[in-house]
């Protein structure tokens, strides 16, 4: 609790218009939003590295974002950082009612079912239930696509639309390849774009198959091919020759290089 003050004093201090900082002092919510969001990815970073240091420090990181955010909000009188923590305690004591209200579940469908009329109370609540209520109301058209296009199919999967086995999933990746491929052909960008968003799409669902998430497995294929692209950098320049004076078939023995020798996260 103590150092807990003490940061929404630091931050208090930060935001004061005559003694902060100027560039703290400027900021307002749509300012911080990429911040924010780099500190969440970078968080995922380290508790998927297994690093409880780095964890700790962006953990860390991202309770800034908060403290500032909420700071904001307070100056302008809207809420302050007590007032969000009190929301989400508050939150979750209302959705676990069998952990603190003596509920007894027969099931972990009957919990999540349970959990989902919960969320859906809280959103007629606040006014923001759809005209037609939606099983997909509640999901946020700013989460990465990848994330969202998994929850979607998620929600959809619970209630029954779903392949129950993953055969079919591969047909349709196939199926979307190759309406990919015809618009190709036909050289208009429209269906191409529109057909690259059915691809992605369908392959989340071949992730969330194997039991997979999308956005992590991106996330390792981006640091897999950030090291191995690392690899060949520092391979050509040990030849003394630059990246624009080495060819595709130089560098793609080099990242065959790189994979037999394990350069991966």
């Amino acid at each position: 609790m103590q150092n807990t003050l003490r940061l929404l004093d630091i931050m208090a201090r930060l935001r004061d218009p005559e003694t902060g900082c100027p560039w703290d002092v400027q900021q307002d919510f749509a300012s911080l939003v990429p911040y924010t969001l780099e500190e969440a990815y970078e968080v995922a970073d380290a508790a998927e590295r297994g690093d409880p240091e780095d964890l700790r420090e962006e953990l860390g990181d991202l309770l800034l974002q908060v403290v500032f955010h909420a700071r904001i909000a307070e100056e302008r009188g809207l809420f302050g950082f007590d007032d969000v923590a009190g929301a989400i305690a508050d939150k979750l004591v209302r959705r676990h009612p069998h952990v603190f209200g003596g509920v007894v579940f027969d099931s972990d469908e009957a919990r999540q079912r349970s959990w989902e009329a919960s969320k859906q109370a809280e959103r007629q609540e606040k006014g923001k239930a759809a005209p037609a209520p939606s099983v997909l109301d509640g999901l946020t058209d700013s989460l990465p696509a990848l994330m969202a296009a998994q929850k979607l199919q998620k929600r959809a999967a619970r209630h029954g639309f779903d392949w129950p086995e993953i055969g079919p999933v591969f047909d349709k990746v196939r199926e979307e390849l190759l309406e990919l491929e015809e618009a190709q052909a036909a050289g208009d960008p429209g269906p191409i774009r529109e057909e690259i968003g059915d691809l992605l799409f369908v392959v989340v669902n071949l992730a969330r198959h194997f039991d997979v998430d999308a956005e992590s497995a991106l996330r390792d294929g981006n640091r897999k091919f950030s090291q191995r692209f690392r690899y060949i950098e520092e391979r050509v320049a040990a030849l003394g020759k630059t990246l624009d004076e080495t060819t595709l078939a130089e560098m793609d023995a080099l990242w065959d290089e790189a994979k037999r020798w394990g350069t991966r996260s």
